[in-house]
């Protein structure tokens, strides 16, 4: 009988998602006892309807590609797991001789491996070991110091408010405001900081859902940037909240399971229109930075790739009910270094991590640099930087 391996992915994709795929791919190659690797075609849904794909026969080259395909390449989902979805998953995974269940995803789906786990517990299946693979470019898994697929995405936000930001300076006659996805956690918003180079560099306002916010102390700070500069920069969270907690745009639509917010980007650039007479527009880059490979991060790649890799052996000896964390280290020099952990799987079901409060600036329109330090090692590659020959003119004609 073979011990056979289950991965499956949840939520929104990232451009790493599929190195985890690809991490957990070339690690079972070591396992001899381990036969078919499966993917479950369309997220939790495909177990339950048991769309299940052998992954193990595709040559290596095409294997390789996961490393740099975008998405998911064997789809993912939202799949609401039922209660009777979770009793029978055991016994699904029992008769395709899964030993080894790995769910790849953001809080929701930790919190569904855990439920999964237990349901494994309470219907005996003590050989079935479930480890999870965290993946969000929102960066709010709990305890984890940082999650694949949130590099790649920052680093996207950075390099896409450093081109605006060239382009406003280049015709500063306008306010230019950017929506960066994320609608709890500040995490994306605040890597856009990233885009400076020097001080006094776009963007030159940024404003995250972890504090409140004042539309007229916006106002008043774009007014006074604006008349200094002629083009500003901001950046806000698609999840901006008044001091009350309510979205600091109406609902446009709700159904039993969601609702849906206009653009926080428009309604603050018709603002600035509206009571200040400066020409603004909004830019929502959206999942154009999800899954972008143009901008995907090698670290973010590689550690994705870690990720899947160290999940199955954690099951393979044995662990269970665990996710796999990356812990930094401190080391003598300063440089990145980090360190794979097993996390008790009931620590991050659906604990949301949002931006501390030291990350950000005491008036809540900015970062701090303790926040960029943090972040730096996970975008590298940064962008590279750009020339600008009118900061070398001081008047007169030179050269």
């Amino acid at each position: 009988m073979s011990d056979n391996v289950l991965v499956v992915h949840g939520g929104g994709p990232t451009a790493v998602m599929n190195a985890s795929l690809y991490g957990v791919l070339k690690a079972a190659e070591a396992y001899p006892a381990i036969g078919a690797v499966y993917g479950a075609i369309g997220g939790m849904e495909g177990i339950v309807a048991e769309r299940l794909l052998d992954l193990s026969p595709f040559e290596e080259e095409q294997k390789k590609r996961l490393l740099h395909t975008p998405g998911s390449a064997i789809g993912s989902s939202r799949y609401p797991v039922t209660e009777e979805d979770y009793r029978k998953i055991p016994e699904i995974l029992e008769r395709y001789q899964i030993r080894y269940l790995l769910p790849n995803g953001g809080n929701g789906t930790m919190d569904t491996c855990g439920k999964i786990y237990q349901a494994c517990v309470d219907a005996g299946y003590k050989t079935i070991k479930v480890v999870g693979i965290p993946k969000t470019i929102d960066n709010d898994i709990a305890i984890t110091d940082h999650t694949p697929g949130f590099g790649s995405a920052a680093r996207y936000l950075a390099a896409t408010v450093r081109e605006v930001a060239e382009d406003v300076k280049s015709l500063p006659i306008h306010v230019c405001v950017i929506e960066a996805l994320g609608r709890n956690a500040g995490w994306i918003t605040a890597s856009s900081a990233l885009a400076r180079e020097r001080a006094g560099d776009a963007p030159h306002l940024i404003y995250t859902p972890e504090r409140p916010f004042d539309e007229e102390a916006f106002l008043k700070d774009v007014k006074a940037l604006y008349d200094r500069l002629g083009g500003v920069v901001v950046v806000v969270s698609e999840g901006l909240k008044k001091e009350d907690g309510t979205p600091i745009v109406d609902p446009i639509f709700k159904t039993d399971r969601a609702v849906y917010y206009g653009d926080v980007s428009a309604h603050l650039a018709n603002l600035v229109v509206k009571r200040l007479g400066i020409k603004a527009r909004s830019e929502k880059p959206g999942l154009c930075g999800r899954a972008s490979i143009a901008w995907q991060s090698p670290i973010d790649r590689e550690e994705a790739r870690l990720a899947g890799q160290e999940a199955l052996r954690l099951a393979v000896e044995g662990h269970t009910g665990v996710m796999v964390g990356f812990e930094r280290e401190e080391t003598a020099d300063g440089t990145y270094k980090i360190r794979m952990v097993e996390i008790p799987i009931e620590k991050v079901m659906l604990l949301e991590k949002t931006l501390p409060d030291r990350y950000i600036s005491p008036k809540g329109n900015d970062v701090t640099e303790d926040f960029v330090r943090w972040c730096r090692p996970l975008v590298v590659p940064e962008p590279a930087p750009y020339l600008d020959f009118k900061r070398y003119w001081k008047g007169g004609t030179v050269g």
